[in-house]
């Protein structure tokens, strides 16, 4: 299952947010997680999506930094991944 989840930072970032979805969806997509935050809140929707995601599914971002503020976290969140 192809598992998608976008990101930005403000609700005001609406065109930005949608281009996101326009492009998980073309990318085929099966669910899509998807939260309106800074980076530095607590992102709930990206806990979600990690606790969703099964060892056969691939995640999907349009960008790396919609999924990780820095590589460090990244790198944690691949380490979650695993």
């Amino acid at each position: 299952m192809d598992i998608g989840y976008a990101r930005t930072s403000t609700i005001e970032q609406q065109a930005g947010f949608d281009a996101q979805l326009r492009d998980l969806e073309g990318a085929g997509c099966d669910k899509v997680f998807k939260e309106q935050v800074s980076s530095m809140a607590q992102r709930d929707q990206l806990e979600a999506v990690l606790e969703f995601i099964r060892t056969s599914d691939t995640l999907v971002v349009t960008k790396l930094d919609r999924l990780a503020r820095s590589t460090a976290d990244l790198l944690k969140i691949e380490e979650q991944l695993q």
